[in-house]
C-alpha cells in the first residue's frame, strides 16, 4: 500500500497543479488555449479525486471521478465545437 506522507504530497502537487492551470485558464490568450485549460484541469481534478479515494479508502469517490471525468469530456467537445463553428 501507498504512504500516508505519499498521498499527501500527490495531493498537495496536484492542488498546486489545479491553481495554475486555474490561472492559465483565466489569463489565457485565446479561446482554444482556454479550453486546453479546461481539459487540463479537469483531467487534474479527476486525478485528485481518485487520489482522494485511495487515501480516505471510499470507492465512492471514484463512481464520482468517473461520473465528472465523462461528463468533462462531454462539455470540452462541445465547447471545441462552438469555438469551430461559431455557432
Amino acid at each position: 500500500m501507498v504512504s500516508n506522507t505519499i498521498l499527501w504530497i500527490w495531493i498537495l502537487t496536484l492542488a498546486i497543479g489545479i491553481i495554475l492551470i486555474f490561472i492559465r485558464m483565466i489569463i489565457g490568450p485565446g479561446k482554444a488555449n482556454r479550453t486546453m485549460a479546461l481539459d487540463t484541469l479537469t483531467t487534474v481534478t479527476t486525478s485528485l479525486l481518485i487520489i482522494v479515494s485511495i487515501k480516505f479508502k471510499n470507492p465512492f469517490f471514484l463512481d464520482i471521478a468517473i461520473v465528472y471525468a465523462i461528463l468533462a469530456f462531454a462539455s470540452v467537445i462541445i465547447i471545441a465545437r462552438y469555438i469551430e463553428k461559431g455557432v
